[in-house]
């Protein structure tokens, strides 16, 4: 039976006992037509294909430039249709059993420009310093103005940000002591601005009366203090209020920013690691994007021989 019978065959099976569609069928078809043709070009059969076929299939692939994510899928049709030829007896083996599809590449985190970044500060203290506001509105602003401070300076996780005590606000040191995962304690760094905005943020605080319990961001939730979706939500509106699209931001992109900006500038990226309490150098080196372009920059300008090239 030829190739293209088996295939056949397949789909009608798909169509018949899946309910599959048209546009599902169309894309079937396209798939196990260019797997068909490399079969006819190494000179093999869907029902002698081998694991070592499959793998140079996979490898012509990656030679033609498709994308991790693409041949994954056509290799996801490859290995139903070589399932249903074993299942059905067309075949004697199924030979996809031993062929792993190809690792995507880990997502670049979305950062924010510095200047997206003084933005968004800039919208809080407008918010803060605006006569008309009333005393809630100037708190809340207050609040974001810090938040915003304190996750630049630090890169703290965000269930570490609202979870700060109020002595955090009152420290004369230029560092925090972070209680992160695992229990593990960190020292992060504080900015004068960071600093400045926490004991703003508390005077306010304190002036209305609303300092109530440890925490510096406290509120009307479980825990006491601000939530992580109460923050990401106000944040999502400083956002729109700064022209900055809202699904660009949350409280962990501007974590991201705080690396990237310090690797931008020159920072370790051991460094990096300990600021971010990653235990592991493998969950910081999603960064290295910015370190590969610092170091093009760095031959670029310094090196004696890169004048003049074009």
């Amino acid at each position: 039976m030829s190739g293209a019978r088996h295939a056949s065959l397949f789909l009608d099976m798909l169509a018949a006992e899946r309910g599959a569609s048209k546009n599902t069928l169309d894309a079937y078809r396209r798939d196990l037509e260019d797997y068909l043709a490399y079969l006819k070009e190494v000179g093999s059969q869907p029902d002698s294909a081998t694991s070592a076929t499959l793998r140079g299939f996979m490898a012509s692939l990656e030679e033609r430039g498709l994308k991790a994510s693409s041949a994954a899928r056509r290799l996801s049709a490859v290995r139903q249709f070589h399932k249903f030829l074993y299942v059905e007896g067309y075949a004697p083996a199924d030979p996809t059993a031993a062929v792993s599809a190809p690792k995507r590449a880990r997502a670049l985190p979305k950062v924010l420009s510095v200047a997206e970044v003084d933005r968004l500060l800039q919208v809080a203290y407008e918010g803060g310093q605006n006569p008309e506001a009333s005393p809630g509105e100037r708190l809340r602003a207050a609040r974001m103005a810090c938040l915003l401070e304190l996750l630049y300076a630090t890169g703290l996780r965000v269930s570490e940000l609202v979870a700060l005590p109020r002595s955090a606000a009152r420290t004369r040191d230029r560092f925090l002591v972070v209680r992160g995962k695992g229990a593990k304690e960190r020292l992060v760094p504080l900015t004068d601005a960071a600093r400045d905005a926490a004991r703003a943020y508390l005077a306010l605080l304190e002036e209305q009366k609303k300092a109530v319990g440890p925490w510096l961001f406290p509120a009307d939730s479980e825990s006491g203090h601000l939530t992580r979706q109460a923050f990401a939500r106000d944040l999502k509106a400083a956002a729109g209020a700064a022209g900055i699209r809202a699904d660009r931001v949350s409280p962990h992109v501007l974590r991201h920013a705080f690396a990237s900006h310090l690797l931008q500038n020159g920072a370790d990226l051991r460094v990096v690691q300990e600021l971010l309490g990653h235990s592991d150098i493998s969950t910081t080196q999603i960064y290295t994007h910015v370190l590969d372009e610092r170091l093009k920059s760095m031959v670029r300008d310094l090196h004696p021989l890169a004048e003049g090239e074009g």
